[in-house]
């Protein structure tokens, strides 16, 4: 009863788009606090203070995010399924992230970003961006 319930509500594309929508916020508040777990900076402190490597940086860790729920919601037929998909494509987003500090010997990624290193912050804006729409195109 409470599925089939549930079910005609979500036929209601508004309803369905409000569910998604709520879901992907959620999940996007939960996905951020934990990309802040891994950095050593505290991201909203200095993007307050004006550091346009750490907003990059962020910035692109949002854009991913969001772009992982765009290909989960357009290829899952549930909310469920879809979130499912959304948190495997996160756990890949932060596993390029400790690739990405892996693969630079020369510096740390952490230390230049909140020296507000435009460059670093730019690159990890763009390796978060660009990762999204490879793991998003295997989302299935």
């Amino acid at each position: 009863m409470m599925n089939e319930e549930v079910d005609q509500l979500m036929g209601n594309p508004y309803v369905e788009t409000l569910a998604f929508f709520s879901v992907a916020i959620l999940a996007l508040i939960v996905f951020l606090a934990i990309f802040e777990l891994v950095t050593k900076y505290k991201d909203w402190e200095e993007i307050k203070n004006g550091n346009l490597s750490v907003a990059m940086a962020t910035g692109g860790k949002i854009f991913g995010i969001c772009n992982l729920f765009r290909f989960s919601i357009l290829n899952n037929d549930s909310l469920l399924h879809s979130l499912i998909w959304a948190g495997f494509g996160f756990v890949l987003l932060l596993v390029a992230y400790f690739i990405f500090e892996f693969l630079t010997p020369y510096f740390k990624i952490d230390t230049e970003i909140q020296r507000d290193n435009r460059a670093v912050g730019f690159l990890s804006m763009i390796i978060s961006i660009s990762l999204s729409y490879v793991i998003g195109a295997s989302v299935t």
